[in-house]
């Protein structure tokens, strides 16, 4: 860090004392930020009285010097986050613990929110954090996927990245990939979008650590063993040649041995407790759940033998730790949760307290991974059906007993989860009592919804204000709304002002939102505007908006005006939205000109619009070209696209070509495009030859395209699988979708088997399908009684009878 800057963050930290953030990077301990010990604890020379265990010589590899770089920006003066993506114990934590050294001679803070939760702590702290700041997100799940929080942090997140201000600070976090993947995805059509601010935050920001150390690396490891260092020693000696070094180092065999060879009760609690973790139960687990739970993953000899204190023997059995403070269950003791003066905060070890514990990450993956098709059985939601309390917990497993159809436990679990005051249930009853004008009951619900981490229920509390006649608490709401990334609120109260007479009061609150950066409530004023007749107004409204910087609400008006036939005025305000930056203004006047036959003046906008990057102007022309019969100019056009350097044009130009019957020419250019980096092309080609008849060339191709994330590759691929006689191979791609987030592969699967006349085969499919949550629409829809099983299954699998 420059002189300057070094003398900058000592001014902060003599501002800030005692009350800043965290503590100096120089004094935080590896293992108080969880870096897994790798032997048993040492007294240091030096240090009396302590006694620490110890860690290994570190071995950089190739992502350490990413990481950095990106420390050395940091301290340059430039915000950063780095998200490490890598399974349980691979050394992501001592990669971040290492990289940040570099920050203590600087003068740096860290600062690892933990109590009293992990996501509270993170919400409430970040307005807090200070410039030269390392913001520890060690499993970064207990904050980026708090059912609750995680969409705030990732925005308190992303604000605290953004703004020059509060700069530098250098966020560093870890994730597990199976999360990742969850975080990332997007959703399905119909379904909501939970972490969409999550995906946001993450896009372009991880950094993989690989599963095993490369040649390069246990070179390395090698000499460091040579100069003395015994735990690095050992750790080759025992895993040397698979290269998983960090997971010998954390414990990671030990923790597997103890499980797969440990007593029957052990492994039962175990089983019970990786079930729990997979279906969405928080990490710390009430030991008489977990002690009821395992009964059924008892089998009846083991069962027979157990003695009267079998408990806490498995107990014992599982909290003895096998490196430094790991163990496979380790007992924890929660802070409590409220410090004010008129309470007494909660004593955690009262008598009617029940012991909590925590699973071992590692085998909590390893559960992941290798319990995620099966049911757990009728102990497991009795038990928690009685012992868990945690709202959250209660509806996570009460939705996915629904998914695994399992009906009746469902119901019981979320009737439990609305007793104990489940957002999701607030939310649902307070807008029956909305539809009834029931105020203050919709109010009292809104608001206990909010005040539990629900964002989405206060601009729902703003609309139940303004409805109930009180337009300044409405619009003090709908701000914090709005802050919070939720502008429903603004826009409805805006509406709400102009339909009860108020115009100048609508437009004034929607003014200040675009001012605030927020244009969706201007945009409702002029569709509203334009569908009451009232033109002028409309788009003198949507000019306000473009000079408030939101020229889309332009482009919207125009699309409103072009379905009424004003054809003049759409053109009109398509170019004032083009002109104020809007691309999408670009596409629609392309596609308006070719309607009014200015068939070179559509080109020639369609080419503008591929230019700000908005190809979808020259897809969608060129098939309007098509369909009139001008093959010719389709064609042209796409070239023009393509010579001006837009090489997805290169994947219409081959649609159309296929389309045209020209599946040589076709294939040509899906393969250019696949060699310029469009990977799906890959998955036009493999169609193309498997229609040719090419099986080999075809299988080739799809794996191609699956390997580089294509998941519909996947469904071609199963299918072709299962018509080559290969129903393992078939199977097993189709549980590959489904576990990347496409469930419908296992249903076209079921679909193929069944028209086969391999009813056996599909059935069986079937119900794998339903114990693993992906309930097959070949089977039945989820929301319609099956014909076989009306009422749900039990947890084994047989139809449940007839319940009230």
């Amino acid at each position: 860090m420059p002189d300057e800057q070094t003398q900058r963050a000592a001014a902060r930290r003599d501002v800030l004392g005692a009350a800043r953030l965290g503590q100096p990077v120089a004094r935080c301990s590896p293992l108080d930020l969880e870096v897994h010990p790798a032997g048993s604890p040492t007294r240091y020379a030096g240090s009396p009285g302590v006694r620490e265990a110890p860690l290994p010589g570190y071995v950089a590899r190739d992502h350490d010097w990413v990481l950095a770089k990106v420390v050395s920006e940091a301290a340059e003066g430039r915000s950063h986050m780095v998200v490490l993506v890598g399974s349980s114990s691979t050394g992501k934590t001592r990669a971040c613990w290492e990289a940040v050294q570099a920050l203590a001679e600087p003068g740096w803070w860290l600062w690892h929110p933990f109590a009293p939760g992990r996501a509270e702590a993170a919400l409430a702290g970040l307005p807090a954090v200070p410039p030269c700041t390392v913001v520890w997100l060690n499993e970064a799940q207990h904050y980026l996927g708090d059912p609750q929080l995680g969409e705030q942090i990732a925005a308190g997140l992303h604000g605290l990245l953004t703004d020059v201000g509060r700069g530098p600070v250098l966020i560093v976090a870890t994730l597990w990939p199976e999360l990742v993947q969850q975080y990332t995805a997007l959703p399905q059509p119909g379904e909501g979008d939970p972490h969409s601010r999550v995906r946001e935050l993450l896009a372009a920001r991880m950094l993989s650590v690989p599963e095993a150390f490369d040649d390069a690396a246990l070179r390395a490891a090698a000499v460091l063993a040579k100069e003395g260092d015994v735990l690095l020693a050992g750790a080759l000696t025992r895993a040397g040649t698979s290269g998983r070094i960090a997971q010998d180092l954390a414990g990671a065999p030990e923790l597997l041995r103890r499980y797969r060879h440990g007593s029957p009760a052990a492994a039962a609690l175990l089983n019970a407790a990786m079930d729990a973790r997979r279906l969405g139960v928080g990490p710390h687990l009430p030991q008489p759940f977990l002690a009821e739970a395992c009964v059924d993953y008892l089998e009846d000899v083991d069962y027979a033998q157990l003695g009267d204190s079998w408990v806490e023997s498995a107990f014992a059995e599982l909290t003895r730790p096998v490196h430094g403070k790991q163990a496979p269950l380790c007992r924890i003791t929660p802070r409590p949760r409220h410090r004010s003066p008129t309470s007494a905060p909660a004593n955690p070890l009262a008598a009617n307290t029940p012991a909590l514990f925590q699973l071992a990450d590692y085998l909590e993956q390893h559960g992941r991974a290798t319990r995620r098709r099966l049911c757990p059985p009728a102990s497991f939601w009795a038990a928690a059906g009685q012992h868990l309390s945690r709202p959250d917990d209660l509806d996570a497993l009460a939705r996915a007993a629904r998914a695994r159809y399992r009906l009746r436990w469902a119901e019981h679990l979320a009737r439990r989860a609305a007793e104990a005051g489940q957002v999701r249930s607030l939310l649902v009853h307070a807008a029956r009592c909305e539809q009834a004008a029931d105020w203050a009951q919709a109010k009292a619900l809104y608001r206990r919804a909010a005040d539990a981490g629900k964002a989405r229920a206060w601009p729902l509390l703003a609309e139940v204000h303004e409805q109930a006649g009180e337009p300044r608490i409405a619009e003090n709401l709908a701000w914090q709304a709005a802050a919070a990334g939720h502008v429903r609120g603004l826009a409805r109260i805006a509406v709400l002002r102009e339909e009860t007479g108020d115009p100048a009061g609508a437009q004034a609150l929607a003014l200040r939102a675009a001012d605030a950066g927020h244009g969706q409530p201007l945009q409702r004023l002029t569709a509203l505007r334009h569908t009451l007749g009232q033109h002028e107004d409309a788009e003198a409204t949507a000019l306000l908006a473009a000079d408030h910087g939101h020229p889309h609400v332009l482009t919207v008006l125009g699309e409103l005006r072009e379905v009424s036939g004003d054809l003049a005025s759409a053109q009109a305000l398509y170019r004032q939205a083009a002109e104020a930056g809007h691309s999408y203004a670009l596409v629609c006047l392309a596609m308006l000109r070719e309607e009014l036959h200015d068939l070179d003046g559509a080109d020639d906008l369609a080419l503008q619009a591929t230019a700000a990057w908005n190809p979808r102007a020259v897809a969608l022309l060129s098939g309007l070209h098509t369909e009139a019969g001008r093959q010719d100019r389709a064609e042209a056009l796409c070239h023009r696209a393509i010579a001006a350097g837009h090489s997805q044009v290169l994947l219409v130009l081959a649609g159309l070509r296929q389309r045209a019957g020209d599946l040589g020419g076709a294939e040509a250019l899906y393969r250019q495009a696949a060699e310029a980096g469009h990977r799906q092309a890959l998955l036009s080609v493999a169609r193309l030859r498997e229609k040719a008849g090419d099986t080999p060339s075809a299988e080739t191709l799809y794996r191609a395209a699956a390997d580089s994330g294509d998941i519909s590759a996947l469904t071609a691929l199963s299918a072709l699988r299962e018509r080559a006689g290969d129903p393992a191979d078939a199977e097993a791609l189709a549980w590959q979708a489904a576990d990347a987030g496409a469930p419908h592969v296992l249903s076209r699967l079921v679909a193929i088997r069944r028209r086969a006349g391999r009813r056996q085969d599909a059935d069986i499919l079937a119900a794998q399908a339903i114990d693993a949550g992906y309930t097959p629409r070949a089977d039945f829809r989820r929301n319609s009684p099956h014909p076989r099983f009306p009422h749900g299954l039990d947890p084994d699998g047989t139809p449940t009878p007839p319940w009230p």
